[in-house]
């Protein structure tokens, strides 16, 4: 049993030492660029009631949420996702404010997926939403904040995808698909599936023209002029003016110099079903997942009772740190180069030395030395955790030795 209590749980793990350095950084770095732009920091509850996530608001399905009860049987869940709370948060705190909100955070999610995919269940999420704009100037904004925040981690090659459901929607409401067709069709689209796309419209009745785009939605990617194609190939209102969405946002990103870092993808489908307009994720080299996803969702806060549009991304932090190290990119964290070791007469300038370091904002560590122990033991714990030097108060303290962490001291 005393052994068992050393490990976690499956889907979670421990992060310590410069990985967490790293990490904790990476987030401030990522933290600093929402706060230029504006945002605002917002914290919700670790868990909800159930019903923040049902299946209309939340991201992922029953089986997949952690719940438990409380003492008056209400029914509450670990949360999965981060963005319906915060719009529960907008409409209970913001329910008259007209003008736009912007908040950013930053917190765990717990999805309890399946271990075959290899997932962790606890999982870091840093992100931002727009509350209240409906305009492109507002997704455009979105995705430049989302270029820089990568920047600032340390990313130099990456894409940010965009997608639009709109234009997808658009078509099926033309073909009278029902919700289950409709459904299955997406699956196929997203996964790129082109015969199972073929054999599932074989069964569907609508004029060839929608079928022909159907069957050409998977090929439907990449820079703007591939969209505008798209454009020319329906005469679906609704299809026509998600399309002209995206060209109005490739202007606005133009316009902040980051155009180059987008494409486009009209097969991108989000199972997010409260999205409603432009999606995107982002993606680089060194793993397989996508480290952002984002989109707009002007219908979301309705079902708190506040009607006002938004659009919001989060950042998957776990993935974004993989892509760093796979990458071998250096995160600059601040490490504690000095050891600072006094005999039990010299607390007092030790204490006195420690804070001298401190106040200017170099970390030190304080270590009284036990009687029977050896300066090069101390020394060996020092280069052991990637320190520089020790400076050894002897006796009263009024003696100090340095010691420079070389192989030679031990």
């Amino acid at each position: 049993m005393g052994n068992q209590l050393l490990h976690t749980p499956e889907g979670v793990r421990d992060i310590y030492g410069e990985e967490c350095a790293r990490k904790l950084a990476v987030q401030e770095q990522i933290q600093k660029v929402f706060h230029l732009y504006g945002y605002r920091d917002i914290e919700t509850p670790v868990f909800e009631f159930f019903d923040i996530f049902n299946k209309e608001r939340g991201s992922v399905g029953d089986r997949e949420m952690y719940k438990f009860f409380d003492r008056d049987n209400n029914t509450l869940v670990l949360r999965p996702d981060i963005t319906p709370s915060i719009a529960r948060c907008a409409a209970k705190y913001f329910m008259d404010e007209a003008k736009s909100l912007r908040f950013c955070y930053l917190g765990q999610t717990f999805i309890n997926s399946t271990s075959y995919q290899g997932r962790f269940k606890e999982t870091t999420q840093t992100g931002a939403e727009l509350i209240g704009d409906d305009t492109s100037d507002a997704d455009g904004e979105m995705i430049a904040m989302v270029i820089d925040a990568l920047k600032a981690a340390g990313l130099k090659e990456f894409q940010v995808e965009l997608g639009q459901v709109e234009f997808y929607r658009g078509l099926v409401e033309e073909a009278g698909m029902d919700q289950e067709t409709m459904e299955r069709l997406r699956l196929l689209i997203e996964h790129k599936n082109f015969f199972g796309v073929e054999e599932l419209l074989t069964e569907q009745t609508m004029k060839p023209e929608l079928k022909n785009l159907f069957l050409k939605l998977p090929e439907l990617f990449g820079d703007i002029d591939k969209i505008r194609l798209a454009k020319s190939m329906t005469d679906n209102d609704r299809a026509i003016r998600a399309i002209e969405r995206l060209e109005r946002v490739q202007e606005i990103l133009d316009s902040y110099g980051l155009g180059d870092y987008v494409s486009y993808d009209l097969g991108m489908l989000s199972k997010y079903s409260y999205y409603t307009g432009i999606i995107f994720k982002a993606y680089t080299y060194g793993t397989g997942e996508y480290v952002v996803t984002g989109g707009r969702y002007d219908k979301l806060l309705e079902q708190f009772g506040k009607n006002a549009p938004a659009v919001g991304f989060v950042i998957m932090a776990d993935q974004l740190m993989l892509a760093l190290s796979r990458q071998q990119i250096e995160t600059k964290i601040q490490r504690v180069g000095t050891v600072i070791l006094y005999d039990r007469d010299a607390r007092q300038a030790g204490i006195r030395l420690a804070g001298q370091y401190r106040s200017d904002g170099v970390a030190v560590q304080l270590i009284r030395k036990r009687s029977g122990e050896t300066v090069e033991e101390y020394l060996d714990y020092a280069k052991r955790n990637g320190m520089k030097r020790l400076l050894y108060l002897e006796g009263d303290g009024h003696q100090v030795r340095e010691y420079g962490i070389r192989k030679e001291n031990l």
